[in-house]
This record gives structure tokens, C-alpha cells and sequence, in this order.
């Protein structure tokens, strides 16, 4: 996910799983060769948009689809929200194994670099649109989501309990530990972070709010930053065999979770997930591939900061725009839309969140997508 600047046509901050810079900009990208650096953005870039329509996808089958008054006398909805749960394992932990992939180089630099474009970066993003987003949910009360409610619910979220913008919060967090501890031995920091994430995971802590993701993708996040050259050629030697054996593995390892009950058990979650993430890998080289579905994907993917950051809003004014009307439409009615009004519904989210954020750049205030200052030595350091 780093993005090349631009000699011509400057643009304000993207969202990179890797987030690997706060401020993003980009060129036109030279012609993929054979298993050249082009080819491995193409696929991780790829893997980004994926992750961020799963993303919005769960928030909108939980926060507004399961939330409707569905009369239509077949289990539909409940379908949808096991089906989001099949991504659970794979969803965040890739978005953050593809991020220390691309930190590899970041954490290298001095730390006045690291500390401001990063750290302060990340941090800036987290509590700016943590006002924003609490000042837009208040006016939806009605959304099912976390959300602080007084001046010291608002305090615990911008310091020991995340809100829904969690995934920046982690970001300032795993950079510093990976430029503090960058000269440790992997494994002293990878077997303690595994066994964060399995504790985590078995409910050994108390997580509420978003601490439970922050703790069990760390992991993930410091597997990408040391496991980097495996990583891209497993990505750039994956074929369709190998799709469809991690395919295989990983719907194997979900249906016997299932079966067992066993999404609690010390480590067994962490264990699903690294498969998740290894067919992920997969499955993203394989669609950078395809051109058709692979080149959308991956112009996504390098934008997923605005559709992060705005998606919750818009989606809570969707819900309250829309909750009533269509749980109050007939029984025909509702059975025309029910199987794909979450396809739907996500797609307008995701056009609407990059639409205000073209608007928002219009009037002047891409400061809202990136720490403001100067930029010039930190590209340099």
C-alpha cells in the first residue's frame, strides 16, 4: 500500500491497510511486469479493496439489514449474517498482515519521521473523526453501535477502549512497537503477540469495546512486517491449485470450529485466522490477474482511507432514512429486495463515502484526511 507522489497532481491523504504513510499520494503506475514490484502492489492493492467492501459490507448487515423488520417468512436475513461471519477470521487479519508488509521500510526511518508521518499521523486521524463520528451518531440513536455518550465515555475511547475507528487507533500503536522494539529478535515479539491474540480471542481478557481486535491483530501485523519477502512470493507464485487447497483449508477449519463449538478454545481462532489470511493472499493474486474484476478492486483498495472514515456516518443516516419504510413495506415487496439489499445497500455506502470525500477535498479540507503541516522532509527522511 505505499503510494508514489506525484509530480503533477497532488491529492490529499488514501487509506492503506498498511498504512505505511498519513499522507498519500499517487502516479500512474508502470505496466506490471512478470513478477515484478508492480504485479505485488496490483495484488495487495487488490486485497485492500476487497477487505474494505467486507468492511462496510458487516457494518451494513449488522448495523442496519438485521436491524429491519423482515416479514417475509424464510430465513434470508439470518443467512446474510452467518455469511458475514465466515469473514470474520479473514477480514481484519489480512487488512493488517498487508500492513506490516508495507511498514517494512517505514520503521527503518529516524523516529521524528516515524513519530510525526505514523504515530501523530494515526493519531490525529483517530480522534478527529472520532468527534465527527460521535457528534453524527448522536443524531441517529437508533444505530446498534458503540458510541460514547458523555465527556468521559469520549475520553475512554480516544485512550484505553477504541471505537469503531479502532483500526487507526492499532495502527499508532503496532508502529511504535515495531520501530521500539526493531532491533529485538522476531521471535520474542511474535510468540508474545500470538499468544495476546489466542488469550484475546478465548475471552481471558476483559476486551469491551474494540480492545479485543486490537489485541488479536498485532500478531498479524508484525507476521507482515517480518514476513515480508515470503509473503509476496507466496503471492506471486500462488495459482489456482493452491486457491483452491487454502480455499478447501480454510472452509474446513470454519465448519469444524463450527461443529466443535470451538471458537473459544485457546488459540484455535488465531490458528483460523492465519489460514484465512494465507487463502487471502491467494485468492488476491489470483483476481489481480484478472483484469476485469482485479483493476477495480485494486483502484479501490488505494482509496479505502475516505470509505473507512465516512462509511459509519453515511450508513447512520441510511438507517434512519430508510429502517422504517422498508420494514413497513409488504410482504411481496420485501421479498423482491431481501437477498440483495445488502449488495446494494453497501454499494451506495461506498459511493456515498467517496463522493462527500470528493467534495470535502473540493471545499478545501483535506486536512480532514491527513495530519496538516509540512510533508517535505519527513518524504525525504
Amino acid at each position: 500500500m505505499i503510494q508514489q507522489l506525484s509530480a503533477t497532481e497532488p491529492t490529499p491523504a488514501e487509506m492503506e491497510p498498511d498504512a505505511t504513510r498519513v499522507r498519500f499520494r499517487h502516479r500512474p503506475r508502470t505496466t506490471p511486469t512478470p513478477g515484478g514490484p508492480a504485479q505485488r502492489a496490483q495484488w495487495a492493492d487488490a486485497a485492500k479493496g476487497v477487505c474494505i467492501i467486507l468492511v462496510v459490507l458487516w457494518h451494513v448487515v449488522m448495523k442496519n439489514y438485521l436491524q429491519v423488520d423482515w416479514h417475509i417468512g424464510v430465513p434470508v436475513p439470518g443467512l446474510w449474517g452467518t455469511l458475514g461471519e465466515q469473514f470474520l477470521p479473514l477480514r481484519m487479519p489480512l487488512f493488517f498482515t498487508i500492513s506490516g508488509v508495507f511498514a517494512a521500510n517505514a520503521v527503518h526511518r529516524p523516529w521524528r519521521v516515524v513519530a510525526r508521518a505514523r504515530i501523530a499521523g494515526f493519531l490525529y486521524l483517530y480522534a478527529l473523526w472520532l468527534l465527527i463520528h460521535t457528534a453524527v451518531l448522536a443524531a441517529v440513536p437508533q444505530l446498534p453501535t458503540d458510541r460514547a455518550s458523555s465527556a468521559l465515555g469520549l475520553l475512554e475511547q480516544l485512550t484505553i477502549t477504541p471505537s469503531n475507528l479502532w483500526y487507526l487507533y492499532a495502527l499508532a500503536l503496532y508502529f511504535t512497537i515495531a520501530k521500539a522494539t526493531r532491533r529485538a529478535p522476531r521471535a520474542l515479539l511474535l510468540a508474545p503477540a500470538a499468544a495476546l491474540s489466542a488469550v484475546a480471542a478465548a475471552g481471558l481478557l476483559d476486551t469491551p469495546g474494540n480492545r479485543a481486535g486490537l489485541y488479536q491483530n498485532l500478531v498479524f501485523f508484525l507476521a507482515g512486517l517480518f514476513l515480508r519477502p515470503r509473503i509476496h512470493r507466496w503471492a506471486t507464485t500462488a495459482n489456482r491449485r493452491r486457491l483452491v487447497l487454502t480455499t478447501a483449508g480454510y472452509a474446513l477449519a470454519l465448519a469444524a470450529m463450527a461443529a466443535a463449538g470451538a471458537q473459544r478454545w485457546f488459540g484455535v481462532w488465531p490458528a483460523v485466522s492465519v489460514l484465512a489470511v494465507i487463502f487471502g493472499i491467494a485468492a488476491a493474486a489470483q483476481l489481480a490477474r484478472w483484469s476485469a474484476l482485479g483493476e477495480p478492486l485494486a483502484r479501490l483498495g488505494r482509496i479505502t482511507l475516505p470509505i473507512y472514515v465516512i462509511h459509519m456516518p453515511v450508513l447512520a443516516l441510511l438507517h434512519r432514512l430508510l429502517l422504517v419504510p422498508v420494514s413497513e413495506l409488504g410482504r411481496s415487496a420485501q421479498g423482491l429486495i431481501v437477498l440483495g439489499y445488502p449488495v446494494l445497500l453497501t454499494g451506495v455506502v461506498i459511493g456515498l463515502s467517496l463522493a462527500v470525500h470528493r467534495g470535502l477535498l473540493a471545499a478545501r479540507a483535506g486536512w480532514l484526511f491527513a495530519l496538516p503541516g509540512p510533508r517535505r522532509g519527513e518524504a525525504t527522511g
